[in-house]
């Protein structure tokens, strides 16, 4: 079946003389039908630890490298404060939901405590947002370290609220429906389910006025606000949106681990997740879930193939170091970047009468 483009000569010329147009169906690629079939089918032909640990954690990662790559990739803003934004969702869930840490926290129902930890994470973004916005380039990339950094320190000293360096323990998700949904197969189409609709809503928001107005600021500020565009307010609103994804990846993330603590949200996490955009590549949305799955089957067979070698097994990250060096080398664009360039070569290589490789 082919790919159907609404902006081809065919396609307009189509519509102008009133011809009917393809079904939805039509227009979405092979490949999104391949990959949806791969994935809602995946717990029939996939072991528990692969569902669980790989993709589960795999689309945690996505949602929350997503987040950046909105702020990066749209609005020219690289943002190292998301994982942070993403912890203090999972703590809001454990401070005001229940846990096994029942002398900090509250036990509220799950209706209250999850759009609330979302509510308040979307707003630490926001207030972020408001600081950064008025910084660029490097200063901002400083600035969202910084607080990410104070949110650590913070965290780690804290006992009151955020229970200091122990963190909390048995954060588990809400029995919703009678489905326990930390058990691998539900946990594993609940972290798909998300994931995709982080991922739809990205699409759906960069296609959107707010979304081309936010790609204009990140081209060219000075004439979107001569065109008489709030650019402030558009790259706040950015971080707002931004925010959420990465909430809705902390709580999956907290849920997934049963625990929070303040290395969730430390500083090798928010690089991790700078490390998962770049490789991904920042240009599409679909990077960020590449990056994270790349970064997450390294961590999980990294120290495998250490020890095969008869190194230490904590020397893991030197191959994920390595990996990083080689794809941004080679492709400062990532791995989409790679894949762009061999189909463009392959396109080249073909007989522009035939299309029949030369």
């Amino acid at each position: 079946m082919a790919v159907f483009d609404p902006f081809s000569p065919e396609a307009m010329a189509g519509r102008a003389k009133g011809a009917p147009q393809p079904m939805w169906v039509e227009r979405v690629p092979v490949a999104v039908w391949v990959m949806a079939v791969v994935f809602l089918t995946m717990p029939a032909w996939a072991g528990t630890f692969w569902i669980f640990q790989v993709m589960g954690w795999s689309f945690i990662l996505g949602m929350i490298a997503l987040s950046l790559m909105f702020l990066a990739g749209y609005g020219g803003m690289v943002s190292l404060v998301q994982m942070t934004i993403a912890g203090l969702a999972g703590y809001m869930v454990a401070i005001l939901g229940p846990t096994g840490t029942a002398a900090v926290s509250l036990g509220l129902p799950w209706y209250v405590y999850i759009p609330a930890a979302i509510v308040i994470a979307a707003a630490f973004g926001t207030l972020v947002g408001a600081l950064a916005v008025r910084t660029d380039g490097i200063y901002t990339i400083m600035i969202t370290l910084a607080i990410a950094a104070a949110f650590f320190y913070f965290t780690r000293q804290n006992y009151t609220i955020f229970n200091g360096y122990s963190g909390f323990n048995l954060v588990l998700p809400p029995a919703l429906f009678g489905v326990d949904w930390r058990q691998p197969v539900p946990f594993y189409y609940l972290a798909l389910g998300c994931a995709a609709l982080c991922y739809g809503a990205v699409v759906y928001v960069a296609r959107a006025p707010f979304g081309l107005a936010l790609q204009g600021t990140r081209d060219n500020p000075r004439r979107m606000a001569a065109l008489g565009f709030n650019v402030t307010a558009h790259r706040i609103f950015a971080y707002t949106f931004a925010g959420v994804i990465a909430a809705l990846g902390g709580i999956l993330l907290v849920w997934q681990n049963a625990q929070i603590a303040p290395g969730t949200a430390g500083l090798p996490a928010v690089f991790d997740i700078l490390v998962i955009a770049v490789v991904g590549g920042m240009r599409r949305p679909e990077g960020a879930f590449i990056g994270a799955f790349i970064y997450v089957v390294l961590r999980t067979y990294s120290p495998d193939v250490l020890t095969a070698f008869g190194l230490s097994n904590e020397r893991f990250k030197l191959l994920i170091g390595l990996g990083f060096l080689a794809i941004v080398f080679f492709s400062p664009d990532g791995v989409l970047g790679l894949w762009d360039r061999w189909r463009a070569r392959a396109r080249k290589r073909r007989d522009p009468l035939t299309g029949q490789p030369r």
